[in-house]
């Protein structure tokens, strides 16, 4: 056999044999999630001018452009106050579960409903840190995002654990439960006729609905092993499909910023970045924009460090020490626009779509040091003995629990 064959059968092994990604995936669940929740959080208190019926697009106009458009938004199945607020909570509430990594498979599509039907309700309040948000909600919906980190590792463990103790365990029956309440709404919702327009969000409620019927099916009733590896390798291909658009989203978004960069003037003199610190909107600490504007070369560096790194990234993929070096100065950045700029959200967003790329080893070290701080506050609350030792953090590559299925 040819080096070639070789090479396209191992490639063929690693995507139909796991799901890649784990660390990077879990991280791209927890970051977007916080994102979503604490912009939710932050705005509770405005949320009927940005999304509700005291706001300037009122409820005639998006249903005009829904008309038009055809998207996807459960707020404008009524005009009501307590519709509203009924479905600004529920927005608020997956976030929290998808966060925690409760049932992340049913969580991620409910997360997704909450999203779009917040943005697409008042599509002029976004900006780009919502773009983004608004793909990767549905990019999650594809993704094995529960395989670490999650409450649905942490079950899938306690259970082997007593499996492997000879313990009885007991049948999931929330799984189940939430498939009927799930099935029940899509159902009522499309007799309502409330799932016409775009086809998109309609099939993928269905499909996830009936990929969850199917997986429960065959790993209950399947009497050999087949047909459980069949539907783990359809998992696991839609999972690294996923993960490779995420990637070439993020990717996509920095060479397309850059390159619209290249061609204007002010970026191409060095000047761009000195206009919006100057800019009201943008200048929540005046003091600290004068300090960065008060010198043109740092301004200049800044200005061609960002289109550099933006136009460069793509092509450093292939090089692990310099992709991390660059990726280190994107999200430095975006920290500082956080804090010069008071984007928060834009660069929290920013930041989750860049830690696609962040080496396993890192987020592994990174787990480890959260599970050690999580341990002490744990002693330190409890008021136990400072001996007691502490599990060492796990590092599952390939979980057992990440099934098509209600757990999923």
């Amino acid at each position: 056999m040819s080096r070639f064959a070789l090479a396209v059968s191992a490639a063929i092994a690693r995507v139909t044999e796991s799901a890649l990604g784990p660390y990077q995936t879990a991280v791209i669940r927890i970051g977007f999630t916080a994102t979503w929740l604490l912009f939710l959080l932050r705005e509770f208190p405005h949320r009927q001018e940005l999304y509700g019926p005291d706001g300037p697009w009122d409820f005639d106009l998006a249903q005009q452009l829904i008309g038009t458009n055809g998207s996807f938004t459960a707020l404008i199945w009524s005009s009501g106050g307590f519709w509203f607020e009924s479905v600004y909570v529920f927005a608020v509430l997956t976030s929290v579960l998808l966060l925690l990594g409760w049932r992340t498979r049913t969580m991620s599509v409910l997360f997704m409903v909450g999203v779009l039907s917040l943005q697409n309700r008042s599509i002029f309040m976004g900006d780009g840190g919502d773009n983004v948000l608004h793909l990767m909600c549905v990019y999650l919906v594809f993704a094995r995002c529960g395989q670490v980190w999650s409450l649905d590792e942490r079950r899938a463990r306690l259970a082997r654990e007593a499996r492997a103790r000879g313990e009885r365990v007991a049948p999931d029956r929330v799984g189940p439960a939430l498939w009927g309440v799930f099935g029940f709404a899509l159902v009522a919702a499309t007799a309502a006729g409330r799932l016409d327009g775009d086809l998109t969000v309609p099939v993928l409620l269905w499909g996830v609905w009936l990929a969850q019927a199917v997986g429960w099916i065959v790993r209950r009733r399947a009497r050999t092993a087949e047909p459980r590896i069949l539907l783990d390798v359809i998992g696991n291909i839609v999972h690294n499909g996923a993960l490779l658009v995420i990637m070439a989203e993020a990717c996509l978004i920095y060479a397309t910023a850059g390159w619209y960069k290249i061609q204007g003037s002010r970026w191409q003199d060095g000047t761009a970045v000195y206009y919006p610190l100057h800019l009201d909107y943008f200048s929540p600490w005046p003091a600290l924009a004068d300090v960065l504007s008060s010198s043109g070369t740092m301004v200049m560096l800044i200005t061609y460090g960002t289109v550099i790194v933006q136009v460069a990234f793509p092509f450093t993929l292939f090089n692990r020490r310099v992709k991390n070096a660059l990726l280190a100065a994107m999200i430095t950045e975006h920290a500082v626009i956080a804090v010069v700029l008071g984007l928060p959200f834009f660069s929290l967003a920013m930041i989750a779509a860049d830690a696609v790329f962040l080496p396993t080893s890192f987020l592994r070290r990174l787990g480890g040091w959260a599970a050690r701080a999580r341990g002490r506050l744990s002693r330190l609350v409890r008021g136990g003995d400072d001996h007691e030792p502490l599990p060492g953090p796990r590092t599952p590559e390939n979980p057992e629990h990440a099934h098509v299925g209600f757990t999923a």
